[in-house]
């Protein structure tokens, strides 16, 4: 009776095991809410206007640059018009890279953060993101090769002039 207790151990170690290790390393976690280097996750209903990224398989975005104001709330709409999957995600250029790093080793890594979206071809995602702090920040594609093959863009954020 013993080895049954030691086997339901194992088993259960085994099953917890295998998402940990195809998700990678590095989770995809970040709570609602919280602040990062370039902003936080925004409330659809603040946003002061919609951006439309456009995604394509010559591994480029359209517009390469989108200027915001900080603490603005933005709608960033991701139109995929390729024949591949895209992504979408805001960062650091520093986080991205270590991302893209992780996506190579991972490939089917899944996304669940307010600051990413995958996009199938044909379709449409969207991150609504409040940028609270001024600075340049980056979005790019980590799908495997894609940032390799420069799918990355800008996001230049002005400080608040006072009135």
């Amino acid at each position: 009776m013993r080895s049954i207790p030691a086997f339901l151990g194992a088993a259960c170690i085994g099953l917890a095991a295998g998402p940990l290790a195809a998700h990678g390393p590095a989770g995809h976690d970040s709570a609602p809410g919280a602040d990062t280097a370039f902003g936080r996750a925004g409330d659809r209903a603040h946003a002061t206007r919609t951006v439309q990224i456009t995604m394509s398989d010559r591994m480029r975005f359209e517009p390469a640059l989108v200027r915001v104001k900080a603490g603005e709330t933005v709608r960033l709409v991701a139109v995929n018009r390729g024949a591949q999957p895209h992504e979408l995600v805001l960062g650091t250029m520093e986080e991205l890279r270590e991302h893209a790093a992780l996506m190579r080793k991972f490939p089917n890594m899944e996304h669940h953060d307010p600051n990413m979206v995958r996009v199938g071809p044909g379709g449409r995602g969207e991150i609504v993101w409040q940028f609270t702090k001024p600075g340049e920040f980056s979005y790019a594609c980590l799908m495997p090769g894609h940032f390799e093959a420069g799918m990355v863009g800008r996001v230049v954020v002005a400080a608040q002039t006072p009135r």
